[in-house]
C-alpha cells in the first residue's frame, strides 16, 4: 500500500471524526474554544483529504492551492486559537508577545530569504507588532479581550490568505511534489505567500504546545522553587523583572514538580488535564516539526507526523474532562462515558 495515500486518508478520517465530536460538544456547551478547535480539525481533515486525493488520483492546481491554503496556513492557527480562547482569563497572553515580535523579524527577513515578496514584509511585520502591543496591554490589565483581538487577527488573516491564494498565478503545471517522496511542498508559491505560513503556523503551534504545557503546569502538584508575581499594582521595575523571571520559573518549577506529578499519576490523584495536556503538547509538537522540515526540503516524515499529531490530539482531548465531561455518540443522548467533575 502507498503510504502517501494511506496515511493522509487515515489522518483525514480521524480528523473528521474528531471534528464531529467537537462540534457536538460545542452545540451542547457553546464554548468558544470548542468551536475554534472544531474549525481547526475541519481544516486538518480537509488538508489531509487533499493529500489523499493528490496521492491517489494525481495533483492539479486547484487541489495544490487548497492543500497549501488549508494545511500550510490555516490548520495550526485555528487549533492554536482554541487553546488561546481556553486560556483567555489567564496571563498566557504574555507568552505570545515575544512570538509575535519574532514573527515581525521573520517577516522583515523574508525580503532576503525569498524572491517576489513585494511590499509584504513591512506589512506583515507591522501587523505582528500591532498584535504584540495590543496583546501585551490587555493581558497586563487582566482584560480577557486579548484573546478576541488575536481571534480577530486570525479571521482577518484567514480571509486575506484565501484571496491571495486564489489570485496567485502559478507556473505550469500548477503544483510540485518532492522528486523522491512525492510529497507536496510549497516551493511553487511566491515569497509574499510563503511568508504567510510562519505568521499562522509558528504562532498557532506555539499557542497549542505552550498552552498545553502551561495547563499541565497549572493543574499538576507543584514545587515552587523560583517564585514570581505578575499582579498589577506593583512597581513597573518589579513587574518587568518578574516578567523576565516568569518563563525561567515555570521551567524550573515544572522540572522540580515532575516527580510529585508522576507519583500522583500512579496513585490516580492527578488532575485529568495533566496527562491530557501532555498528549496535546506532543500532538501539536510532532506535526510542527515535520511540517517545518517539509518547508526546508526534508519531506519524508511529513505524513507520519501529520497522522501522529491528530491521533495524539484526539486522545488528549478525550482524556480531558475539561473538554469532555461526558463522551457520547455525537448528536444523540447516548452517553458512552460520564466522568465526575474535578476541582
Amino acid at each position: 500500500m502507498n503510504p502517501n495515500v494511506v496515511l493522509p486518508l487515515g489522518s483525514s478520517l480521524l480528523s473528521f471524526v474528531f471534528f464531529v465530536f467537537l462540534i457536538d460538544q460545542w452545540r451542547e456547551r457553546h464554548r468558544s474554544y470548542q468551536l475554534a478547535w472544531a474549525i481547526g480539525m475541519l481544516w486538518y481533515g480537509l488538508s489531509a483529504g487533499t493529500e489523499f486525493l493528490g496521492g491517489a488520483f494525481g495533483w492539479s492546481e486547484p487541489l495544490y492551492k487548497a492543500w497549501y491554503l488549508i494545511g500550510a496556513i490555516w490548520v495550526a492557527g485555528w487549533l492554536g486559537l482554541g487553546t488561546i480562547m481556553l486560556l483567555a482569563r489567564t496571563r498566557f497572553g504574555f507568552a505570545l508577545v515575544p512570538v509575535f515580535l519574532l514573527l515581525a523579524l521573520i517577516a522583515l527577513g523574508g525580503a532576503r530569504a525569498y524572491t517576489n515578496v513585494g511590499v509584504a514584509p513591512p506589512i506583515y511585520a507591522a501587523f505582528a507588532v500591532a498584535l504584540a502591543v495590543a496583546t501585551a496591554a490587555l493581558t497586563y490589565r487582566r482584560d480577557d479581550r486579548w484573546a478576541l483581538v488575536v481571534a480577530a487577527a486570525l479571521v482577518t488573516g484567514t480571509a486575506a490568505s484565501a484571496v491571495l491564494i486564489a489570485a496567485v498565478p502559478l507556473p505550469s503545471p500548477g503544483w510540485v511534489v518532492d522528486e523522491t517522496t512525492h510529497i507536496p511542498t510549497g516551493a511553487l508559491f511566491p515569497g509574499y505567500v510563503r511568508l504567510l505560513t510562519p505568521l499562522f503556523n509558528v504562532a498557532g503551534a506555539w499557542a497549542l504546545v505552550a498552552g498545553a504545557i502551561y495547563s499541565t503546569y497549572v493543574f499538576m502538584p507543584k514545587r515552587r522553587i523560583v517564585r514570581y508575581s505578575l499582579r498589577r499594582g506593583q512597581p513597573a521595575s518589579n513587574f518587568i523583572r518578574n516578567l523576565v523571571v516568569a518563563p525561567i520559573a515555570v521551567v524550573v518549577n515544572f522540572g522540580a514538580s515532575l516527580p510529585g506529578a508522576v507519583a500522583a499519576l500512579v496513585r490516580g490523584d492527578v488532575h485529568s488535564r495533566v496527562p491530557a495536556t501532555l498528549l496535546i503538547a506532543l500532538g501539536g509538537l510532532i506535526p510542527a516539526i515535520t511540517s517545518g522540515a517539509n518547508r526546508f526540503g526534508s519531506t519524508s516524515g511529513f505524513f507520519v507526523g501529520e497522522f501522529l499529531g491528530v491521533l495524539l490530539l484526539f486522545v488528549g482531548f478525550l482524556v480531558s474532562i475539561e473538554v469532555f465531561r461526558e463522551v457520547r455518540i455525537p448528536f444523540t443522548h447516548v452517553v458512552l462515558q460520564r466522568r465526575r467533575a474535578e476541582a
